[in-house]
């Protein structure tokens, strides 16, 4: 039989020497932990402190049964003779979630710990489904699935994958997996079911809201929310693979200079240091890093410049690093955890010495020359081979902890950069898990390829990460890889990339463009190639004038943009938002996963097919729509078909907002 009981305002319960806690944690949500044996332990892996909370415990005479009410939730616990099962309902009294029945013929617990040998545990938590239920969140998967119902996703980190562990129901709660391990979560028909494979406890939060917009300003509350983006991140930024030497990089920044095109951010590529984990320029290829950034300034730039976490063996820091455990461990075979362009460790960002040693380097040698925004790549990381229980980092095993590590590399930079006085730090990460974003990470999609299918992954994973609590988030304009300039077939797929990411969060150019250029030193050694052109004039006569116009477009965006930024800042809302999300009263909005808002009032939707010309876009009960480029006004619930010519992106304004754009 279980003991159930109150400790100030927790309820816990007692059954089999295993130890259950919910907590109230915030404004209308609870966390819930469990541990086989032992205390409950408090981390902090996303979490932050609760504040908000009130917590009403009743205790059933018979001491089988107990309750604990937040605001909005409310979580029965009951004695099933095995254990504790748990049933969360809203203000309403309606299901929001409970436990996978036991069932006494199938004798299965819904939490199954399983131990592993020399210690700690295999878990396995399962809830029941309700087959009519939606899902969405759960960070960037490369996939069109919008609603995440019956699906599988792996709970690891790789290149284009971000594991981030939030999800919002349409049954109007919120729910986090507040466990950083390597594992994977199911979605079924049948069961939901949660699996680490190496963890210490059992460790989840949950939340209710009448809105997603509740859900999602609740989850802010209890993870934090991005800070306000500084200007330049308003407007266009351009990058290549990649800009190889100082001049190079200045002549382009002229060139649009001249011809009076706005650009916010230019960017240094990798492999601009004489080896990886050396950090710093290399002298051969950028002489004068003061003056580039001076001069850019000048023309109203700032200069982002690429940082990757892996550490060469020949590197002037390697030996340091490793002696003083700054690198992450194998725990068997050879320490070389990645082969490119030579051989690398990674520096081990969840060890806070690590990661002030790795902020000093790069404030002499970056900060301290003017650079004041850094794209910190490979930030999964992406080992050679995604062995996770091979390896190891200060804070544990990687298959226990490892999907926290974009996270930590986020806080290396952006600790340093408020130590150093800068006021809303932003940088560019490849990768996050929950809480990146109050570490002013902006996550792109990765190495995608350059063609229409992954092009139409992208709108899901960027709402997704939305929902997720990433509210910055973007992509490499035209895909990372497989694009030639000259191309008709690429110009096209470029062109309708470019316009919707004009209605991105962050709207940047970047790929690694065909043929590839050889780049040799002054000694005729080889260096890293560089990319073909991937500047707006390098698309042809036709098509520049286009994207052109899509960047002055974003500059008249300005003060709307800044005013969606600050909603993502104060309240935890997304930049990029699902149809629902605004309109969660209008049913169809629910399953639209190829259009979507911008901020509250523009209707974005984008051209995702080759050769297409027009597409059909639904307008949302609840509002009026006026066609930005036709100036027609709609009423809202009802589908319309509209032209969509090689220039145009439909776009609709709701109810004559933004005024800057009428």
């Amino acid at each position: 039989m279980a003991i159930l009981g109150r400790i100030g305002d927790a309820l816990e319960c007692r059954y089999d020497g295993q130890r259950l806690r919910i907590d109230p944690w915030g404004r209308d949500s609870l966390r819930v932990r469990e541990v086989p044996m032992g205390e409950i332990l408090d981390t902090d892996f996303a979490l932050l402190p609760p504040v908000e909370t009130s917590a009403e415990i009743t205790i059933g005479e018979d001491g089988r049964m107990a309750e604990l009410t937040n605001g909005k939730i409310r979580v029965v616990v009951s004695d099933n003779g095995q254990g504790c099962e748990l049933h969360f309902l809203n203000q309403d009294g309606k299901t929001l979630l409970r436990d996978q029945p036991y069932g006494w013929a199938l004798r299965k617990r819904c939490r199954r710990f399983r131990g592993i040998q020399g210690g700690d545990y295999a878990l396995t938590v399962e809830f029941a489904s309700n087959p009519e239920e939606k899902l969405y969140g759960m960070g960037q998967y490369q996939q069109r699935q919008l609603n995440l119902k019956n699906c599988t996703l792996e709970l690891a980190q790789r290149n284009s994958q971000a594991s981030v562990p939030f999800l919002v129901s349409s049954l109007g709660y919120g729910f986090l997996w507040h466990n950083p391990a390597v594992g994977e979560v199911t979605f079924g028909q049948n069961v939901t079911k949660w699996i680490a494979e190496s963890t210490k406890q059992m460790d989840y939060w949950i939340t209710a809201g009448d809105t997603p917009d509740e859900i999602l300003q609740a989850y802010g509350r209890a993870t934090g929310t991005v800070p306000m983006m500084p200007e330049y991140g308003l407007g266009f930024w351009q990058c290549k693979l990649r800009y190889w030497n100082q001049e190079q990089l200045l002549e382009v920044a002229r060139e649009y200079h001249r011809r009076n095109i706005p650009v916010n951010v230019i960017v240094v590529d990798f492999f601009h240091w004489p080896r990886m984990g050396d950090m710093r320029f290399d002298e051969e290829f950028f002489p004068d890093p003061e003056a580039m950034v001076r001069e850019l300034k000048e023309m109203g730039m700032e200069l982002m410049v690429s940082f990757w976490p892996q550490v060469d063996l020949l590197s002037e820091n390697y030996w340091e690093m490793k002696q003083k455990g700054y690198l992450l461990k194998a725990d068997r075979g050879v320490e070389i955890l990645m082969r490119f362009v030579g051989e690398a460790g990674f520096y081990d960002a969840t060890n806070p010495e690590a990661r002030a040693y790795v902020w000093n380097k790069c404030r002499q040698n970056y900060y301290d020359k003017g650079i004041r925004i850094f794209w910190l790549d490979e930030a999964e990381p992406e080992f050679a081979v995604c062995d996770y229980d091979t390896y190891r980092c200060h804070m544990g095993p990687i298959n226990q902890v490892g999907n926290i590590y974009p996270q930590q590399y986020a806080r290396t930079f952006y600790e340093g950069m408020q130590a150093a006085g800068q006021e809303n730090p932003v940088n560019l990460l490849r990768c996050a898990w929950a809480g990146s974003q109050r570490y002013g990470a902006l996550v792109w999609s990765g190495d995608i390829h350059s063609d229409w299918e992954t092009f139409r992954c992208q709108v899901s994973a960027g709402l997704n990460m939305g929902m997720a609590g990433i509210p910055w988030w973007t992509t490499d304009i035209g895909g990372f890889s497989g694009g030639d300039p000259k191309s008709e077939a690429f110009q096209q797929l470029l062109v309708r990339w470019f316009q919707w990411g004009t209605f991105c969060p962050v709207m940047r150019l970047h790929g690694d463009r065909y043929p590839s250029q050889e780049v040799y030193r002054k000694d005729g050694t080889r260096v890293l190639n560089s990319g073909s052109d991937n500047e707006i004039w390098s698309y042809g006569e036709a098509n520049e004038p286009i994207l052109e116009s899509y960047i002055r477009l974003r500059e008249r965006m300005r003060p709307y943009t800044r005013r969606v930024m600050e909603e993502a800042h104060r309240l935890g809302r997304p930049v990029m938002r699902t149809m629902f999300y605004e309109f969660p009263e209008d049913a169809a909005c629910w399953d639209l996963n190829e259009q979507y808002l911008f901020g509250g009032d523009i209707l974005v939707a984008p051209v995702l097919y080759e050769n297409a010309a027009q597409r059909s876009v639904y307008l949302p009960n609840g509002a009026q729509w006026t066609d930005f480029w036709t100036k027609e006004v709609y009423a809202g619930g009802q589908w319309v078909t509209v032209q969509a010519p090689i220039d145009q992106i439909p776009l609709f304004l709701r109810d004559g907002r933004p005024e800057e754009l009428l």
